[in-house]
């Protein structure tokens, strides 16, 4: 038996959930607005930035758009805030805000 997950926040019987509260089918991570469990987020400046576009595909949750060959603002929505792409950038191009 599968949950909907459309009904996520709505009162569900515990016989209605997955077993393991495994998330059933697939594309479901664009239903999930992430980045609203995080209190830090990257910070693109891109006056620095020199398109290597190494930080792309270190994103786990692909939260760095690519149009033309050059990359875009972040996806805040999904953007949990784990810093992975500050560390790869080689122009200091990202930094965290909201880190002490």
């Amino acid at each position: 038996m599968a949950t909907d997950i459309s009904k996520l926040g709505v009162k569900t019987k515990w016989q209605d959930l997955t077993e393991g509260m495994i998330v059933a089918g697939a594309g479901t991570s664009k239903d999930f607005h992430t980045g609203e469990w995080t209190s830090v987020k990257p910070e693109f400046i891109e006056d620095k930035c020199k398109q290597c576009l190494l930080c792309v595909p270190v994103c786990p949750d692909s939260c760095i758009p690519v149009k033309d060959m050059k990359r875009g603002a972040f996806d805040y929505d999904h953007c949990k805030g784990c810093g992975i792409c500050v560390k790869v950038c080689p122009f200091g191009a990202i930094t965290m805000e909201g880190v002490k």
